[in-house]
């Protein structure tokens, strides 16, 4: 490859990287072209599958400012390139491996840091935007108005603000029984936090998509 080509590749790479939600680091080997066009089809519009020379990814992702991900380039190397919902990619890039063993997930980087392979995993085990939005939208619909704030807002950051809640409910429900049992004052003073906590989970949940995006 001439120098102009490599320049110009390392450039291509460094802006996928720029403009990528998530990336997730595959190694192909064994694939054919066919299968590889089958996995392209499979992660749908909102990525993009690269295939790349490891020393001209190293230099993108020090250009780019992403780092950690020098030990995954080794061997034929292809990155996923996520623009969409990292949720649904990982889990494409993950049924199209249990399927083709040729294809091996080594790890990726989101949120500004490295993942494991084991945390690429995690993210194909959350469940669809769509499904997250819906409980959502469910556990607060006293106060849509705020709520649908959330409906820009990528999986992977609405799971956490669900999880969030289900702490929080679950603290709630420790402090409703403690306060029965003790048949005094503090009932009606866990009932009065108990009441107000909806209001903050909202609160908390519409402020969380601006700061992921910072």
């Amino acid at each position: 490859m001439a120098r102009s080509d490599k320049i110009a590749a390392v450039d291509e790479i460094a802006e996928k990287f720029r403009g990528a939600s998530a990336s997730v680091v595959t190694e192909y080997r064994g694939l054919t072209m066919s299968q590889l066009t089958t996995l392209r089809r499979s992660l749908g519009d909102g990525t993009s599958y690269r295939v790349a020379k490891n020393t001209l990814v190293k230099r993108a992702a020090q250009d780019a400012g992403v780092a950690g991900l020098d030990a995954l380039l080794v061997g034929p190397t292809a990155i996923a390139f996520i623009t969409g919902e990292p949720v649904d990619a990982a889990k494409a890039l993950r049924e199209f491996a249990k399927t083709h063993q040729a294809l091996v997930i080594k790890g990726g980087f989101m949120d500004g840091r490295a993942l494991t392979v084991a945390e690429v995993n995690q993210l194909a085990d959350l469940e669809s935007r769509e499904v997250m939005l819906g409980k959502l939208a469910g556990a607060m619909k006293a106060n849509l108005s705020k709520a649908a704030a959330l409906f820009a807002a990528p999986a992977s950051q609405v799971a956490r603000m669900a999880q969030a809640l289900a702490d929080k409910r679950a603290a709630e429900a420790g402090v409703s029984a403690d306060a029965t049992a003790a048949g005094d004052d503090t009932a009606d003073n866990a009932t009065g936090d108990v009441a107000e906590a909806p209001a903050a989970v909202v609160a908390d949940s519409t402020e969380a998509p601006a700061a992921a995006e910072s």
